[in-house]
């Protein structure tokens, strides 16, 4: 573990208020060494520089702190669509105590979460290969997770048909988003109000070193979801809810 990663992770975590043991910056040097590593042979990220993985990766998935304050009290947690451990890894790195479900729709990026979560000795995570409208459909998955996070790219209106499936009710959705969100978020209320949710506040923030705004979108899931959600595989893409 180099000085300069070091100094780099603290000035982004400190503008966060999170604080990490040398045991937590060693389990994210080990994660960016691999991630580098693997990128080489298998297409994780396009992100590879030391710096912007810490900034863009790391410090980005851990961003979640701001606009939702319940993490240290949060039990199970579900990362959808996840790639290449993100945010899940990061903040299973930084809450230890949070038992977390890592899906993606690749086997070989879940075989490479699973190398990671051995490699930094993580416990209580489960890596599952399945698409988020087939997950959301397994009784062992469905409503069964306090807070469901993602950072994919797609549509709001998509993404909460993919997503809201995994949360209790009582508990949260909380994706990451780029940009001016104003417009995605007007046509998403529909959708999110059919999946038994409501938006219950908007954060929104620039990342440290210029790195362009983001906003976390804090949704409570209020009542069960309908047996008719998700549609089947490929329908929340193409025909987004509330769009009609």
């Amino acid at each position: 573990m180099t000085e300069q990663f070091v100094r780099k992770m603290e000035e982004g975590v400190k503008l966060l208020g999170i604080q990490l043991s040398e045991k937590q910056l060693e389990q994210f040097y080990d994660y960016f060494q691999f991630l580098v590593e693997k990128n080489k042979v298998m297409n994780l990220t396009a992100i590879t520089e030391e710096d912007a993985v810490i900034t863009k990766h790391f410090c980005d998935s851990l961003s979640l702190v701001k606009g939702f304050s319940e993490i240290e009290k949060t039990v199970s947690l579900i990362d959808v669509g996840t790639g290449a451990g993100f945010p899940g890894i990061p903040l299973k790195i930084t809450f230890p105590h949070l038992k977390v479900t890592l899906l993606d729709s690749l086997n070989k990026r879940v075989r490479f979460l699973e190398e990671v979560c051995e490699r930094l000795d993580l416990e209580n995570v489960t890596c599952v290969h399945a698409r988020a409208e087939d997950g959301g459909r397994n009784k062992d998955l469905r409503e069964k997770f306090d807070l469901c996070v993602s950072r994919a790219v797609a549509n709001l209106s998509s993404l909460s048909e993919y997503c809201m499936p995994f949360v209790k009710v009582g508990g949260y959705f909380v994706p990451y988003k780029s940009g001016d969100i104003e417009e995605e978020l007007a046509q998403a209320k529909k959708a999110v109000a059919i999946l038994g949710g409501e938006i219950e506040n908007v954060t929104g923030f620039e990342l440290p070193g210029g790195e362009g705004s983001r906003s976390l979108i804090k949704i409570k899931k209020m009542k069960p979801i309908s047996a008719k959600y998700p549609r089947k595989a490929g329908l929340p893409g193409k025909e987004p809810l509330g769009t009609k």
